[in-house]
C-alpha cells in the first residue's frame, strides 16, 4: 500500500512540526517548506498527493504561489490554511482552484479527518477515470471484432444501490460519496466546504437552519453568532449563483430574517 506524500508549506515553525506530527502519526509521508521558493524546490523535485498551503509566507503570499502549484500538479488537491482575519482571502482560494480551507490553530482530528477525505475523494476519481479508460478499451476491441452473432443473454443483475449514498429531498439528489449535487437533472459542481453548507441546508429542508448550526454541520466548529453569519453570508451567495435562476431574487434559499436560512425543495 503506496503512503501518500504530503506537503506543508508555512512560515511558522511550531504549526509546521506540529501538523507535519500529527499527520506523520496518522501515517503520512511529509515534507514541509517555510518559504515560497522552498516550496517550489519540492514540488519540482518530486511528487506529492496533496499540499497545505498558508496564505502569508515571508518571499510571497499564498494566493500569488496557488497558480504556479496548479501549474505543475493541475489535480493535486491543496488546503488552504487560515485564521478568521483572512477568511476571505481563503475563500477566494477556494474560487480559484484550492480544495478547501482549514482554520487556525489547527484540530489534530478533524485535520486527520479532511485529509482523509480528500485523498479518498481523489482515489476515487482516479480509480473512476482508470475504470471509465478500461471500459472504452473494451468497447474499442469490441467494434472491431468480426464476431458471429450470438443469441442475447439475460443481463447481469445489478448490485442494490446504497441508498445511504444519497440525501435526498424534492429536486435535489446529493451523492454524498463523490459529492455531487443533481437538481431536477442537472448537474452541478459545488467547492467542497460550499457542498457541506448545502447538505445541512437540504438536511432540515424545509425548515430555518440557524448560522451557528450551518457553521457547526459544515465545518465541524462552534462560533459565536456574529461571526457564523458572516462566514456563512459567503457560502449562500455562491450557492444561490449555482442554484438560482436570479441569485438576487432567491426562490430556492430563503433568508430567515435574524435566524439563518431555509431550503425550499
Amino acid at each position: 500500500m503506496t503512503t501518500n506524500a504530503i506537503l506543508i508549506i508555512d512560515d511558522e515553525p511550531n504549526l509546521r512540526r506540529s501538523l507535519a506530527l500529527i499527520l506523520q502519526r496518522a501515517g503520512y509521508s511529509v515534507a514541509t517548506a517555510a518559504t515560497a521558493n522552498e516550496a517550489l524546490q519540492n514540488l519540482q523535485a518530486g511528487a506529492y498527493d496533496l499540499a497545505f498551503l498558508d496564505l502569508k509566507l515571508p518571499d510571497r503570499n499564498g494566493m500569488q504561489l496557488l497558480p504556479e502549484i496548479r501549474r505543475l500538479y493541475p489535480k493535486m488537491p491543496i488546503l488552504i490554511l487560515t485564521a478568521h482575519a483572512t477568511l476571505e482571502t481563503a475563500m477566494e482560494a477556494v474560487r480559484q482552484g484550492a480544495r478547501d480551507y482549514l482554520l487556525k490553530p489547527i484540530d489534530p482530528q478533524k485535520i486527520v479527518a479532511r485529509v482523509g477525505e480528500v485523498l479518498a475523494e481523489q482515489a476515487y476519481a482516479r480509480r473512476r477515470h482508470e475504470i471509465e479508460s478500461e471500459v472504452e478499451t473494451l468497447f474499442s476491441k469490441l467494434r472491431q471484432m468480426d464476431a458471429p452473432q450470438v443469441a442475447p443473454t439475460e443481463p447481469a443483475a445489478m448490485p442494490p444501490v446504497d441508498q445511504t449514498r444519497f440525501l435526498r429531498r424534492g429536486m435535489f439528489t446529493l451523492d454524498l460519496q463523490t459529492r455531487h449535487v443533481e437538481l431536477d437533472g442537472r448537474s452541478i459542481t459545488l467547492p467542497p466546504t460550499t457542498f457541506d453548507f448545502l447538505c445541512s441546508l437540504v438536511r432540515h429542508s424545509p425548515s430555518p437552519v440557524a448560522y451557528e448550526t450551518l457553521v457547526l454541520e459544515a465545518q465541524g466548529y462552534a462560533l459565536p453568532r456574529s461571526e457564523a453569519r458572516e462566514m456563512v453570508r459567503w457560502q449562500i451567495h455562491e450557492l444561490r449563483k449555482a442554484l438560482e435562476t436570479d441569485a438576487q431574487q432567491p426562490q430556492c434559499i430563503i433568508t430567515v430574517r435574524h435566524i439563518g436560512y431555509r431550503l425550499v425543495t
